[in-house]
């Protein structure tokens, strides 16, 4: 049998061990890192209830508060909400890591699942919020929108971490901190232009995905104690091969130029919602939690895995510098450009 099919298999085996002993601790992130269905915000709770008799005259002042959001801030809002509401692709991707058995084994319901299951029950939250107030604002074609989750969904996703869960929590670290930092700095836009509203929702939101951030991070300290060479192999391949954004298949309806998510990313970074220095940052952010200068009892290419971790963050820096960022005004089909206001 060939050497490298051994040690791939006994890496694979090793996986599974740490997964099972995570297992028995995951009812205790859940109730640490999760809220109860029955505690937690719903979208309602935000949104002109339907069943209010001043249900039209809140709808109104809605509406007359999102006047004043400009066509960037649209296009960065319906960017969020799109990646947002593609989370079924996210949470059948990692119901399939190794590890994760949906299915019910002799001791009960597989713990990873019930964590995946509960985690996707709050991140659904966020895409539906989003939504109504887009479809109540009556700034945002709605079908346009639509149109672009549903190939976006139709399209799958490929973060590039395989089964592997150690890749896995790496890259779901990294993502939930850079949507905490999305919505956050959306909030704070909408905030200038006097909407609370707006802002007190994406706040909300950000204050989600800044828990599940810690989850996941916690998860990758856990398997650090245990498998600390084979978890800094994992984290140095995915920021070796960048980690990939869960909307860059994003695409409009008969738009076949491939640029949608690439043009969504520069609205983005103009506006400062999300940059490339926020990139460097989260790897640094990272670094630090992990404690990646501490660790001991390295293989030696663990060891050159961390050196190039520990200064990928300045790295990454000097190329955020030399980023110029375009400033060309991008027609998207979700918006229309003549009736709201440019920056």
């Amino acid at each position: 049998m060939h050497l490298n099919f051994i040690l791939k298999m006994s890496n694979y085996n090793v996986r599974l061990e740490v997964m099972n002993l995570l297992e028995s601790k995951i009812e205790g992130f859940v109730q640490k890192y999760l809220i109860p269905v029955e505690k937690i915000w719903q979208p309602t709770d935000f949104l002109p209830n339907s069943q209010d008799d001043n249900f039209l005259e809140n709808v109104t002042q809605l509406r007359e508060e999102a006047k004043d959001l400009d066509y960037d801030f649209w296009v960065t809002l319906i960017g969020d909400t799109v990646t947002e509401e593609a989370l079924p692709t996210y949470e059948s991707w990692l119901m399939d890591v190794d590890g994760v058995n949906q299915k019910e084994n002799y001791s009960g319901e597989n713990s990873w699942a019930k964590w995946f299951r509960n985690w996707a029950g709050e991140e659904n939250r966020h895409g539906d919020v989003l939504n109504k107030y887009l479809y109540l604002s009556g700034r945002v074609n709605m079908r346009e929108v639509e149109i672009t989750t549903h190939h976006l969904i139709n399209d799958g996703f490929d973060p590039g971490t395989a089964k592997d869960p150690y890749k896995n929590f790496v890259f779901t670290s990294f993502q939930e901190l850079a949507t905490n930092i999305s919505h956050m700095r959306v909030g704070k836009l909408a905030k200038e232009k006097g909407n609370q509203l707006l802002n007190k929702m994406c706040s909300m939101i950000a204050a989600d995905e800044m828990r599940h951030h810690r989850a996941y991070a916690e998860f990758v300290t856990e398997i650090f104690k245990v498998d600390p060479s084979e978890m800094i192999l994992a984290y140095f391949d995915m920021m070796k091969k960048k980690i990939v954004m869960p909307a860059n298949l994003m695409k409009q309806s008969n738009d076949f130029s491939g640029k949608c998510f690439e043009h969504f990313s520069n609205v983005a970074q103009r506006l400062g919602v999300y940059t490339a220095f926020d990139y460097a940052d989260i790897i640094q952010r990272l670094n630090s939690m992990w404690e990646l200068d501490k660790l001991i009892h390295l293989t030696d290419e663990a060891e050159k895995a961390r050196d190039y971790l520990m200064k990928l963050p300045k790295r990454m820096d000097l190329i955020a510098e030399r980023v110029i960022v375009s400033k060309e005004q991008y027609i998207f089909n979700w918006v229309n450009p003549v009736e709201i206001k440019t920056y």
